[in-house]
């Protein structure tokens, strides 16, 4: 083969995919999430604990954000990484003061991380659910 000709397609070869994502055929489609679109879901929350025999545990909660204002949820998806932040700080300090021989209180630190998501938000219109709250 013709030095050229490989050439010339080896230059071809290497346009095709931008010309391709120029022309929007390799854009992808709006997936839909677990929980629906106006579910923002968060990484697993970890906060250590003490358990019955003394040795350390971990508490995990999984969590996630319902919010139906489209203009609400694009500000809580830019403050994610914020309410993780808030979340762990919450759960760590509940945590702290957790007795070894009780479980945790499924409703108290639902009120606790409702009142950091609002504080969060600026103002009340995330709804906040809880997923798997699990001692280890």
């Amino acid at each position: 083969m013709d030095r050229r000709h490989l050439m010339s397609l080896a230059a071809l070869a290497a346009a095709l995919p931008v010309a391709a994502k120029a022309s929007g055929g390799g854009e992808k489609s709006e997936k839909k999430k677990g929980g629906g679109l106006s579910y923002l879901q968060l990484p697993t929350l970890t906060a250590t604990i003490m358990r019955v025999d003394g040795r350390r545990g971990v508490l995990t909660v999984e969590t996630g954000i319902d919010i139906p204002d489209t203009a609400l949820r694009a500000r809580a998806e830019l403050l994610a990484p914020r309410f993780r932040a808030g979340f762990v700080q919450t759960l760590q300090i509940y945590a702290s003061g957790l007795d070894p021989a009780t479980p945790p209180n499924a409703d108290f630190i639902a009120r606790e991380l409702q009142r950091e998501t609002d504080r969060l938000l600026g103002r009340p219109g995330g709804r906040l659910l809880l997923g798997t709250i699990l001692v280890n």
